[in-house]
């Protein structure tokens, strides 16, 4: 007989937002506790004895390097952060047009820099690490339907993306690097259902499949694999896979009982899939063969986000969800398969 579902192992009420993005770190995991930072504030929140670690910044006015006065935006998109020797620097994504980044290095909390990104949709950026001290960012650009990508630090413009087919606004970005050492890849997936793999030094669309019959609202790639995964706003999670000519080919496909993802994620040993529900349920999928696992429910609104802890033991592992209902709920699931 099949064990019901879980409840939390413990639940965030403090937020006081809607929760719109979410991201898992480990600053040092052999001496620091993992970090989960949310949006739309901004709240680093301590994973094991769940107490606040950090600050939390929400309108608060801070003094940049160009001495005006900087505001973490009242609409946090995406959150993402890298560590380094200097200490921690959290790039935030709002909804004022700007992506900043905030030094965290010895217990600051300054803007040091910020790109206009001039877009008015809603697709999160993504960033990639290129080693060296230099990251690769992705973001919407001011044409509806192009993708700018820049070089930090210097914020040196690497390529524009642009399709030529009519496929709407980009809704979801994936910055890849493949393993045989070429050229960086971005996955997009569009408002008109598809999913896009575009190469950066040859500003080439490589290969696009027709996913979705509504926009796609998030993907996750497997690059051991070859093989991703998307959702939509429609009654079904897709699967689909790159083959050696660069291909993409539709795989697998789970329909679900109610529709829309908000997002979906991949965890990190690639048994798991997690997916956030606008029925504000969380749903757990085998990610070999899709199998449906569990119908995790708590949350009384929209579930917008997921995201599995970095930590490497197995019995440590927790996966977040971020809601409408101004919650974080934290689940142990699955963790010894």
């Amino acid at each position: 007989m099949a064990l019901p579902p879980p409840d939390p192992q413990f639940v965030l009420r403090g937020t006081g937002a809607p929760v719109n993005t979410l991201h898992f770190c480990c600053r040092n995991q052999e001496q620091d506790k993992p970090l989960l930072f949310s949006g739309s504030c901004l709240e680093p929140e301590d994973e094991e004895d769940r107490e606040c670690v950090g600050r939390t910044w929400r309108g608060i006015s801070l003094v940049g390097p160009d001495s005006q006065q900087q505001r973490c935006p009242d609409q946090v998109s995406t959150v993402d952060y890298w560590h380094d020797q200097q200490g921690g620097t959290i790039v935030i994504q709002g909804r004022d047009l700007r992506v900043c980044m905030w030094d965290l290095a010895e217990g600051r909390s300054v803007v040091t820099d910020s790109i206009l990104t001039e877009s008015v949709g809603f697709c999160q950026c993504s960033l990639l690490d290129r080693e060296g001290g230099h990251w690769l960012l992705a973001v919407p650009g001011a044409d509806m339907a192009a993708v700018r990508v820049l070089d930090l630090p210097s914020k040196t413009p690497v390529c524009t993306l642009k399709p030529d087919a009519k496929l709407g606004m980009p809704m979801c970005l994936k910055l890849w690097q493949p393993d045989s050492g070429s050229s960086p890849l971005l996955w997009a997936g569009y408002e008109d259902g598809s999913v896009s793999l575009w190469n950066l030094s040859e500003r080439s669309l490589l290969s696009r499949l027709a996913c979705h019959a509504e926009p796609v609202m998030s993907l996750d790639f497997d690059p051991g694999k070859l093989r991703g995964v998307s959702g939509s706003s429609e009654k079904a999670i897709n699967s689909w896979t790159l083959d050696g000519q660069q291909s993409l080919k539709l795989q697998d496909s789970v329909e679900l009982v109610n529709p829309g993802i908000s997002h979906l994620c991949i965890r990190e040993d690639r048994r798991i899939l997690a997916t956030a529900g606008w029925d504000h349920r969380i749903r757990l999928l085998g990610w070999k063969k899709l199998k449906p696992l569990a119908v995790l429910q708590y949350h009384t609104d929209v579930v917008q986000c997921v995201a599995f802890s970095d930590h490497d033991v197995p019995n440590k592992r927790l996966m977040a969800a971020g809601s409408k209902d101004q919650r974080i709920s934290f689940w142990s699931v699955y963790n010894q398969i």
